[in-house]
């Protein structure tokens, strides 16, 4: 029995994930445009500092600035590509606004591994503040990992449900692609913007999700939000059944208003 459990430990590789909302690089600074691009760059440099000291496989990024005038106008993601040594990286602009007060944010994704596809969807048409989800295929020993990365409305429910119908809707339609039934079946991690509630859309999705797999939520403890002094836990990691032996914690950290969400697990 020893024999067989080394065996099947041998052929498992542990996998880190990270989801983190970096508030635009910015910070605790409360109030948005006002920190110097340098004060965004010494911000962004904590950030990778935190990453390459927990050295996760893929970190999924919200609130992150390609080229903003309220964030310094640079590219954030690449930034932090370099100054993480993680070679591979992927923007989902969901906001794009051209002219003098130009905006270019939305989720990103940065990895260890291969990114092979992305597609970045949007909820809605709104040049700012605008939500929504990118998603990713990521090349891994072993075989593929789909992801998916989100950021759900700060303030009402009724926009987050509609929001995630958005995305089961993508989600179905990747499954009818796959001929009904998914290879790989997918990670689903973000900033929910809500605790974990059944009458919220983290219940709800839980439910969707297990018409799929066998779908565990994490963290179940801890709290992301704020990060000072948090009380609420915003951000998740929905893990499908072929992620094994998982284990989860809120990181104490003060680089954002969040602090980040890891999940360890095992992929066969």
């Amino acid at each position: 029995m020893v024999a067989g459990a080394a065996v099947i430990l041998v052929t498992m590789r542990r996998f880190r994930l990270v989801t983190l909302n970096i508030a635009h690089g910015r910070g605790l600074n409360p109030i948005q445009g006002t920190s110097s691009a340098e004060r965004l760059r010494r911000n962004l440099r904590r950030i990778a500092a935190l990453l390459r000291r927990i050295n996760p496989d893929v970190v999924a990024l919200q609130e992150i600035d390609q080229r903003s005038v309220w964030a310094g106008n640079f590219d954030q993601l690449d930034y932090l590509t370099t100054h993480t040594d993680m070679p591979y990286s992927v923007f989902g602009v969901h906001n794009r606004r051209e002219g003098r007060i130009n905006l270019a944010y939305g989720n990103a994704i940065l990895s260890r591994h291969p990114i092979l596809t992305s597609e970045t969807v949007s909820f809605g048409q709104n040049r700012v503040g605008e939500k929504g989800f990118i998603y990713v295929t990521l090349e891994i020993p072993g075989g593929h990992l789909p992801l998916v990365n989100l950021h759900l409305h700060y303030r009402s429910r009724a926009k987050r449900f509609v929001q995630m119908d958005r995305l089961l809707e993508f989600l179905q339609e990747k499954q009818t692609a796959h001929g009904g039934t998914w290879p790989t079946l997918p990670i689903v991690c973000g900033d929910f913007n809500t605790p974990q509630s059944e009458s919220d859309v983290t219940g709800a999705l839980q439910t969707h999700l297990q018409e799929l797999g066998d779908y565990t939520l994490h963290p179940r403890q801890g709290r992301t939000f704020p990060s000072v002094i948090p009380v609420r836990l915003l951000d998740f990691v929905y893990l499908p059944p072929r992620a094994q032996r998982p284990r989860s914690r809120v990181l104490r950290s003060l680089v954002s208003d969040h602090r980040p969400a890891l999940v360890d697990f095992y992929l066969p």
